[in-house]
């Protein structure tokens, strides 16, 4: 996987995966996530996770709603986690492969753009 900055991802479009490709190593994912600001790795190196406190519910859901659009339109979905009313996570990873593909790291700097 190429390490790239958050605008060249950005303009790029999730690929349908259906397995078969290898995730991403665990030194290339921490590569791409030194360009992405507050992303980290979870689970062993296989997922990515953001987390923010927003004033209030509302923002949450709203916030999550714009993801959900971002996300569908890309047909990569993410989990979406909400606690104690205003601290919000996202986390991503490539079901089909069992770990982190481009796709995630498309994503990622997709809701950036759009986070509170």
């Amino acid at each position: 996987m190429e390490i790239q900055a958050p605008e060249q991802l950005i303009g790029k479009k999730c690929k349908p995966c259906e397995g078969g490709v290898e995730p991403c190593t665990t030194p290339q994912a921490q590569q791409q996530l030194e360009r992405l600001d507050g992303w980290y790795l979870t689970e062993g190196g296989q997922r990515i996770r953001k987390d923010w406190t927003v004033k209030n519910f509302m923002e949450g859901m709203d916030f999550f709603n714009r993801v959900a659009e971002i996300a569908e339109d890309d047909g990569h979905h993410p989990d979406l986690h909400i606690a104690g009313y205003r601290n919000i996570s996202i986390e991503l990873w490539t079901h089909a492969i069992g770990g982190l593909s481009e796709n995630d790291f498309i994503l990622a700097a997709k809701i950036d753009k759009t986070a509170p």
